[in-house]
């Protein structure tokens, strides 16, 4: 049954960036900043090595700013549907060059490109929303979340189900009192 669970927590990560409508789409991502926890939602871009989330960001944001002085993060998903629960736990890397990366820039295309291209880093105070200006430099970033653990949670009768699997165990999971 482990194995099954393991299995279709994959398949429905796997689905989170391939059906745009999936619930797994948007993720809550926390990194840690001077020993407090800072969350924000993110769009999942891609799953590599079949449990390993990909997001976007750009490469001065505070999340990357975060991430270079502390490296583990969390990516939690809920499939409202499923009443379904994944949590992601790890370290994160950032990827800035290499042939992924350049392969996901190029996939990034249209109106998503100015996300990348402000001339003011994300979070500089604006006195009008009108006040983005854009440039013609880039600061696209991929972070991938090398999880050493994944948490399972489904929420049922007459029991829940809840299961850790670990990296150093070669992902063989073990059941958790939910």
């Amino acid at each position: 049954m482990l194995q099954e669970i393991f299995n279709d927590l994959k398949d429905e990560m796997k689905f989170g960036y391939l059906k745009k409508k999936h619930d797994f789409r948007y993720v809550y991502f926390a990194t840690v900043a001077d020993g407090k926890p800072h969350q924000r939602t993110v769009v999942l871009r891609d799953v590599v090595n079949e449990h390993q989330p990909i997001i976007y960001t750009d490469a001065r944001s505070n999340k990357v700013k975060e991430l270079k002085k502390n490296p583990n993060a969390s990516i939690v998903m809920y499939n409202h549907k499923k009443l379904m629960q994944i949590t992601l736990n790890g370290q994160m890397e950032m990827m800035r060059e290499g042939d992924y990366y350049e392969d996901r820039w190029s996939r990034v295309q249209g109106k998503a490109e100015r996300d990348f291209i402000t001339k003011k880093a994300p979070g500089t105070p604006l006195r009008n929303p009108d006040e983005v200006d854009y440039g013609d430099q880039h600061y696209f970033m991929v972070l991938k979340l090398v999880p050493d653990t994944i948490e399972y949670l489904q929420l049922k009768r007459p029991n829940h189900i809840r299961a850790l699997f670990k990296a150093e165990d070669d992902w063989v999971g073990e059941f958790l009192n939910p």
